[in-house]
């Protein structure tokens, strides 16, 4: 053992008096926050400003009958492969605000204050997010709609009924629209979920908010840069949007797939809360053949937080390439 020298004696013993003064308090290990950090992430299209500001989380117990022709083992099986909890699902929410410039526009909702009030917070965290992210929710102006379920369109009012963005026009779906809010459809709705449904947008596209809407048509902008896309079959009149400025583009794609562990790796797989399951996976197919041939990125909805990423073919379906974190903008 070697031997310390004189000045590592005289080196420890400072170091241990100043250790000794100072308070058994002031030592301590913080205490824990118990708490996340606000929820948003910021990125460039062009001369764009995008915010992903996070809506929260849906946190279930697995239905049996989350996917149609698969079975609950097969979903389980895809959630490992994801190193995700078996039996339970996980669904993120992420609207987008964009700045173009002259525009001030959200891209759906999110669930609701009074979502954040009933799940203490586990969802409906957009409007504190909002304001964490310097967003006063008084200047939004635009408020765009993909498509009528209530994770995208519940967040148009608060808790009280009243109007969540007061100073904004509100842009929905022809098809969309024309859909939920024609009496006979309502009628002929099934019971139970989709009856809900009919029901619930009844409630949230009550007179005031009625007073602000405008329809808009697929294959045309809803707003200068950005582009309504038909991408039917989640809905009858679901939409998707291309944002483009400059040379730059990304693909708004709304719920075309919801979570991309599950259907954008299992395109063929009919989600039990897709209107025309068909449809959707033709959709869904086409979407994602694109988004790879142009290796244009995506904003998914329901992809987790920022929810910005690549798509590459697989031989099964398709797999997604996060974005990686960027430190400026």
């Amino acid at each position: 053992m070697s031997e310390l020298t004189r000045r590592e004696l005289i080196a420890g013993a400072v170091a241990a008096g100043l250790a000794a003064a100072v308070p058994a308090s002031v030592r301590a290990v913080a205490p824990p926050p118990g708490k996340q950090a606000a929820g948003f992430y910021r990125y460039k299209v062009g001369s764009f400003e995008i915010t992903v500001v996070t809506d929260g989380v849906n946190r279930m117990k697995l239905p049996d009958t989350m996917v149609g022709n698969a079975t609950k083992d097969q979903v389980n099986e895809a959630l490992a492969a994801a190193y995700m909890e078996k039996d339970v699902f996980v669904g993120p929410y992420n609207p987008i605000v964009v700045n173009t410039g002259s525009k001030l526009a959200l891209i759906d909702t999110g669930t609701s204050e009074a979502a954040f009030n009933n799940t203490k917070g586990v969802s409906g965290q957009l409007m504190n997010n909002l304001a964490a992210a310097g967003i006063d929710f008084k200047a939004i102006d635009t408020v765009i709609i993909s498509h009528y379920h209530g994770d995208h369109v519940n967040g148009l009012l608060k808790a009280d009924g009243s109007l969540a963005f007061p100073n904004a026009e509100v842009l929905v779906p022809a098809v969309e629209h024309k859909y939920w809010m024609d009496d006979g459809e309502m009628s002929r709705a099934p019971k139970g979920r989709v009856e809900g449904m009919f029901i619930n947008n009844r409630r949230v596209f009550n007179a005031e908010v009625m007073k602000r809407l405008r329809t808009y048509e697929w294959g045309k902008e809803v707003i200068p840069g950005i582009t309504a896309v038909d991408t039917s079959g989640h809905t009858v009149g679901h939409t998707a949007h291309v944002l483009s400025s400059g040379s730059d583009k990304v693909f708004v794609q709304a719920d075309v797939t919801h979570v991309p562990y599950l259907f954008a790796r299992n395109p063929g797989w009919h989600a039990f809360y897709d209107q025309n399951p068909v449809a959707a996976e033709a959709t869904r197919r086409k979407v994602y053949d694109m988004l790879v041939a142009e290796r244009m990125m995506v904003q998914g909805f329901h992809y987790p937080f920022p929810s910005l990423a690549y798509v590459e073919k697989t031989g099964n379906g398709y797999r997604e390439i996060p974005v990686p974190w960027n430190p400026t903008i």
